[in-house]
C-alpha cells in the first residue's frame, strides 16, 4: 500500500517512521527537512520504539509522489489553506485521506474539498517533541484512534488500523469519530490552553490550586457541551486524563512548543469552534471564552 504523509512535523515523522520501518511503501512531503531527510535520514529516539529510517522516501511536491492509497494528513490545521493543493495530486479513485489534525472541523474541511467517503480521521495520545527537522523525540504513550467520518467502521477502516497496530502502534477503531474528538478535547482545551496561557507545563497546571480547579471546571464544561451534541463523556474519563497527565512530568503541550517558537496556534478547532457549539446549544462555557479570549490576543 503507497502511503503519502503530509506534513513533517513530529506526529507525522513518527506515524510515518512507524510504518516504514514495518516494510511500508511511505512517502514524505517535506519542505522543511527535505535536505536534511535525503542526506541524514529520519530518526525517532525513544525508549519504547526507537526508529531510524536511513533512507526514506521524501518528495519536496506532491506531484513527484503521486497518486497513492492513502494520504496521512499531518499538517498543523493553520495549515489547511494549502491543503486543496498539496492533497489533489495525490489522490487516486479510491485513496483515502486520514487527518491527525486536532480539534474540531477539519473533518468537514477535507470532506467539503475531497468528498465525504474519503475522509477519516484520527486521534493521537502521545509524547513527542522534535529535536530538528529530521529527529523526533517520543517521551511516551502512544496511542491512536481512528474512525471514519460521518459513518460507522469500513472495511477499509479495519484494514488501517490493523496495519498501524503491526507498526507497534497501539491503535483502536473508533464507533463514533466525533465523540473521539470531544474526548480528546476534554484533555487538549485545558492542558494545551492552560499551559500556553500561563507559560508553564503540565505539571504546574496539576500542582497549582488554583490552576487545577479551572482545569477541572473546563473538563466539565466540556462535557456539558459534547452533551449537548449528543456526546456522552462521563467523568470518569475526565480522571483518566488527570492521572494519565500526572505521568508526564514537565511535558510541552504541542501549543505550548509553538507559542514558545513564535509560531501560529491552533486556536480556532481547539478552542473557537468549541467556544461556538456551547453558544449555539446555549451551553454556558465562561472559562472556555476567557481562555479562548486569552489565547487570542
Amino acid at each position: 500500500m503507497k502511503i503519502a504523509v503530509v506534513g513533517s512535523g513530529s506526529i507525522g515523522l513518527f506515524f510515518g517512521a512507524a510504518l516504514a520501518a514495518r516494510g511500508g511503501n511511505i512517502h514524505f512531503l517535506m519542505r522543511s527537512g527535505y535536505e536534511a531527510a535525503l542526506s541524514s535520514g529520519i530518526r525517532i529516539h525513544s525508549a519504547e520504539h526507537p526508529i531510524t529510517l536511513p533512507h526514506p522516501q521524501v518528495a519536496r511536491e506532491p506531484h513527484d509522489i503521486g497518486p497513492c492509497d492513502g494520504v496521512i494528513v499531518a499538517l498543523k490545521a493553520t495549515a489547511n489553506p494549502s491543503l486543496p493543493v498539496l492533497v489533489a495530486p495525490l489522490l487516486g479513485g479510491k485513496t483515502w485521506v486520514l487527518t491527525l489534525q486536532n480539534g474540531l472541523g477539519n473533518d468537514e474541511f477535507l470532506a467539503s474539498h475531497f468528498g465525504a467517503g474519503r475522509i477519516l480521521g484520527g486521534l493521537c495520545f502521545i509524547c513527542l517533541t522534535r529535536r530538528n527537522p529530521v529527529e523526533v523525540d517520543h517521551v511516551g504513550h502512544g496511542t491512536l484512534s481512528i474512525g471514519e467520518f460521518g459513518r460507522p467502521p469500513q472495511d477499509r477502516t479495519r484494514r488501517i488500523v490493523a496495519d498501524f497496530s503491526a507498526a507497534g502502534v497501539e491503535t483502536r477503531l473508533a464507533e463514533d469519530l466525533t465523540l473521539e474528538r470531544w474526548r480528546k478535547l476534554l484533555w487538549n482545551i485545558p492542558f494545551n490552553g492552560l499551559c500556553t496561557a500561563e507559560n508553564c507545563t503540565v505539571d504546574r497546571v496539576l500542582a497549582d490550586p488554583e490552576l487545577f480547579r479551572t482545569c477541572r471546571a473546563l473538563m466539565d464544561e466540556v462535557r456539558a457541551i459534547a452533551a449537548a451534541e449528543g456526546h456522552d463523556i462521563p467523568p470518569s474519563y475526565a480522571d483518566h486524563h488527570i492521572e494519565r497527565t500526572r505521568a508526564m512530568g514537565a511535558y510541552q503541550p504541542s501549543t505550548l512548543v509553538d507559542f514558545r517558537a513564535g509560531n501560529e496556534l491552533e486556536i480556532d478547532p481547539i478552542w473557537g469552534e468549541p467556544l461556538r457549539r456551547a453558544v449555539a446549544a446555549g451551553v454556558p462555557a465562561p472559562h472556555l471564552a476567557e481562555l479562548a479570549r486569552r489565547l487570542s490576543r
